[in-house]
């Protein structure tokens, strides 16, 4: 346990501030989606507080992956000797996700949820990460899931209605998904950016089911 510590603090400050802001930036440049154990209020404040991204000091995947690679490593070091712990495994899967790593995020999420199938937190992310990989059907699928553990949970209405629009085009799927979210969580933060999605989606209507929306701009 000692020598797992000892590696994770032997990470060097410059790395963990680099890979800190990255996956700020990352955050913000994904969009409206929540993930699945962040409040919406923290996910606001994130949007209004982060600055735009200096394309010169962004560092390369090639960077990103090793940082990831280099926090995860005292987490596969103790997944050697317990494989099957689901928080361990979960939280594998968060560093690649928040380097944009997803198929190596989803794998993670997945031996996760096999353990523990009705961890509504990491199921979220791992249907927002399969939308980030272009599957919007497996990333609805898992949603639906989730609803299914905790029918009212307002960061998987809130990205489930964002797929059924921006991946399906059905707009009454969303829409209904986002009235939803209002009616089951009254004192929902984010209130106002959901009445938002309803009125952008709403513009939409008419259009082919099936047909990609253009991308929201913030």
């Amino acid at each position: 346990m000692s020598e797992n510590k000892n590696q994770a603090t032997a990470w060097t400050g410059v790395q963990a501030y680099t890979l800190a802001v990255v996956c700020l930036l990352l955050g913000v440049a994904g969009g409206w989606f929540i993930r699945g154990s962040q409040s919406p209020a923290s996910a606001a404040n994130v949007e209004s507080t982060a600055a735009a991204p200096n394309p010169s000091t962004q560092p390369t995947p090639e960077q990103l992956r090793k940082m990831a690679d280099t926090q995860a490593a005292p987490l596969l070091e103790q997944a050697k000797t317990n494989p099957n712990d689901p928080d361990l495994l979960s939280k594998i899967g968060n560093v690649y996700y928040d380097v944009q790593d997803y198929p190596t995020a989803i794998a993670y999420y997945q031996r996760a949820l096999n353990i523990q199938p009705s961890n509504t937190n990491v199921r979220t992310d791992l249907a927002t990460a399969y939308w980030y990989t272009g599957n919007p059907d497996s990333a609805i699928q898992e949603f639906n899931k989730v609803l299914s553990y905790e029918p009212n949970k307002a960061n998987a209405l809130f990205n489930l209605g964002v797929v059924q629009w921006q991946g399906k085009m059905d707009i009454k799927s969303a829409v209904a998904t986002w009235q939803k979210l209002l009616s089951t969580n009254p004192n929902y933060e984010n209130k106002d950016k959901v009445q938002q999605l309803i009125a952008e989606a709403q513009k939409h209507v008419g259009v082919k089911p099936g047909t990609t929306a253009k991308p929201l701009s913030n």
